[in-house]
């Protein structure tokens, strides 16, 4: 690709190439790929291949994944090593999704440990479900559109991304207890969300009902007994609802443990209690 004498660069690139980056950067904020940014640019997809892999060479765009791109700040001191939100990159890659789990237990406060692990939710589907894009890992799991809800914006550099509410992240962390690391921390998180700001009864049994997993209120119910809650209703709304059958407390953990009649749990981990030995 051709391109202006040196004497026509601004800060590291030429005013040309600026103009083009500034007006990716206005039309194309997160991760975008070649025939976004063509009808962005105005140029043919040839050309803009051309120019894209150019331009990332050089440290001004970022390759998120072969053929997906995000474009550097320009007033980056040190283009190369800069990278792209790790959540603004899960929104763009699987898409229709949303961040849960862990990852939204942390932003909503409901837990002190921290996972490196980005955890996204995703209707589409996805071969390799846990990626390493741009050093950051990422555990992605696939569910049905229709079962996308109960979810938030968040902005993020520029980014509108979805996030699970603290309602839907304890359901999806009560339906898969592995997306909350665990059962033994998923009740842990239950308590600081029934004893936090962010407790909604009601909208926690539509949320588990609508999600259409009876095990839910099984693993619930169990909890709030366990961790001796006030919870009345929330405790006969799962007695009502509890299935028939037997459910792993924690279905990731290969072991047998108690069987606890009453809610139908097998309870094959041993819980705590918060800030106490687990």
């Amino acid at each position: 690709m051709d391109t202006p004498a040196p004497a026509a660069h601004v800060a590291g690139i030429n005013r040309e190439n600026r103009a083009l980056l500034e007006r990716l950067h206005r039309n194309l904020p997160g991760a975008f790929d070649v025939e976004h940014a063509s009808a962005t640019l105005g140029l043919d997809v040839d050309r803009t291949r051309k120019l894209l892999a150019y331009l990332a060479r050089r440290g001004w765009l970022s390759r998120v994944r072969r053929g997906l791109y995000v474009a550097v700040p320009l007033d980056t001191r040190r283009p190369g090593e800069w990278v792209e939100d790790a959540w603004a990159v899960a929104d763009r890659i699987f898409s229709p999704c949303y961040i849960g789990g862990w990852s939204a237990c942390q932003h909503w406060g409901m837990t002190d440990q921290v996972f490196r692990t980005v955890l996204v939710v995703s209707g589409r589907k996805v071969r390799n479900r846990e990626p390493v894009i741009q050093g950051t890992p990422y555990r992605v799991t696939v569910r049905s559109e229709d079962k996308l809800f109960g979810t938030t914006p968040v902005w993020r550099d520029q980014v509108r991304v979805q996030v699970s509410d603290p309602t839907r992240t304890i359901v999806d962390v009560l339906d898969a207890p592995i997306l909350g690391g665990g059962m033994r921390h998923v009740a842990d998180v239950v308590h600081e969300y029934l004893t936090g700001e962010h407790r909604d009864d009601e909208l926690l049994v539509a949320y588990a009902d609508r999600l259409g997993n009876r095990a839910v209120f099984k693993r619930l119910g169990f909890v709030l007994e366990h961790l001796r809650l006030e919870a009345p209703g929330l405790v006969a709304a799962c007695l009502e609802r509890r299935s028939t059958g037997l459910v792993a407390l924690d279905p990731s953990v290969d072991a047998k443990g108690r069987i606890v009649r009453r809610w139908g749990i097998r309870a094959n981990v041993t819980l705590g209690t918060p800030g106490g030995d687990w």
